[in-house]
């Protein structure tokens, strides 16, 4: 059955592709993906597959009972946009000004509702149950999957999987890790308070600028100087904006920013060091402060024996050439609340254009090789399958 599935996907390429194609052209960013939402519960209800709506907010969750007994396991796929303007060029690019899939999530729905209808039509042939999780609002804070998670997403579920097309490595190559694959996603925003006026004589100002060059500065020494050089870290400054004029001295400035760690002592480490520094130089400037720390998405730690039968299962599977362990990577991803709820792994799927360069995720050029999509539905597809057979 197995075997039937995988070709079946393949022949359902075109199929993955359209839907794709239609949902890049019509992004929506996370929280207000209410067309995308009408859209995957249309697809369901053209198949008869049951569903419910509205799971922890635009969350859909399709369920899937096999004929044969078995556990439940859920496959999940996010389906949010990002604010960002797209410059890929290509006939299917983006209707929706200054927003756009630069990440991938049209090609996961694609390949989930495609992967669902196919092991629906063979349900009676399928031992286990198959959990359908359609996520909104991966890319922000608290995002989907908490409310999800919360709202019962995961009940009756046994383990969880899920994959996310992968720009920077070869189509087909399948890469996860056991225990800790992806950073704990934190961010920031401090104001800085000063006082400002003319830039002829500063000094009867508070300059809010150089004081923020010289935090900025600092910062960097929190990760290369505070932290054990074992733990990985990074702590990065993305954006700096204060005044509006050359002649002034600007009376505030705002920083933001984003911390990635491991374990959870580092973290408040860093916090602490980052507080003391930000403390220290405003006093020494006589200026004040407001910090405001929020604590993301959890780091993503898989199961040690889920990722061993991803690797395991992957390695027999159509379309992919290759199942590696990944080294760590300091992006977030809130898929890390399934997996604090239920075991399970996350994996990449290699999917780099064959043609032009690969552009990073979330750059307005960014894009992936559409193929990889039937190497991600093989690939889940079997997990799934392969886990109710070892059970």
């Amino acid at each position: 059955m197995k075997e039937v599935i995988w070709n079946e996907l393949e022949e359902q390429f075109t199929s993955m592709q359209e839907i794709r194609r239609y949902l890049h052209m019509h992004p929506e960013v996370s929280y207000k993906e209410h067309e995308t939402v009408e859209y995957i519960c249309n697809f369901y209800d053209e198949f008869d597959i049951p569903y419910e709506r509205n799971i922890g907010g635009n969350g859909i969750v399709a369920r899937i009972e096999g004929g044969l007994p078995g556990k439940t396991v859920a496959l999940r796929a996010d389906f949010d946009a990002l604010p960002i303007q797209e410059e890929t060029g290509v006939a299917y690019q983006s209707t929706v000004p200054n927003v756009s899939h630069a990440c991938g999530h049209d090609g996961h729905t694609a390949t989930l509702l495609v992967l669902a209808k196919t092991l629906f039509q063979h349900r009676e042939q399928l031992a286990g149950n198959y959990v359908m999780i359609h996520q909104h609002a991966e890319e922000v804070t608290p995002g989907g999957a908490k409310a999800m998670v919360e709202a019962g997403c995961l009940d009756g579920v046994d383990a969880v999987f899920g994959t996310h097309l992968w720009s920077q490595f070869e189509a087909g190559i399948i890469q996860t890790r056991p225990v800790a694959m992806m950073a704990g996603a934190d961010s920031f925003t401090l104001t800085l308070h000063g006082v400002g006026g003319h830039g002829a004589m500063p000094h009867t100002t508070v300059d809010t600028v150089t004081l923020g060059a010289q935090i900025v500065t600092a910062l960097q020494q929190v990760a290369s100087r505070r932290i054990n050089p074992t733990s990985p870290v990074v702590l990065t400054v993305g954006s700096f904006h204060a005044g509006d004029a050359f002649n002034i001295i600007a009376g505030s400035a705002e920083l933001k920013g984003t911390v990635r760690t491991f374990d959870v002592e580092v973290r408040e480490q860093v916090i602490v060091e980052m507080e003391r520094i930000i403390k220290g130089l405003c006093e020494a400037a006589d200026a004040t402060f407001t910090f405001d720390y929020t604590r993301g998405h959890p780091p993503v730690i898989n199961d040690a024996l889920m990722a061993q039968h991803v690797l395991e299962t992957a390695q027999h599977v159509p379309n992919v050439k290759a199942a590696q362990i990944m080294d760590a990577n300091m992006v977030g991803e809130d898929f890390s609340y399934y997996l604090n709820a239920r075991p399970g792994a996350f994996f990449f799927t290699g999917a780099k254009p064959l043609d032009g360069p690969a552009y990073a995720h979330h750059h307005p050029k960014f894009n992936f090789e559409e193929y990889a999509m039937v190497a991600a539905a093989q690939t889940l597809a079997a997990v799934a399958i392969d886990f109710n057979t070892n059970a």
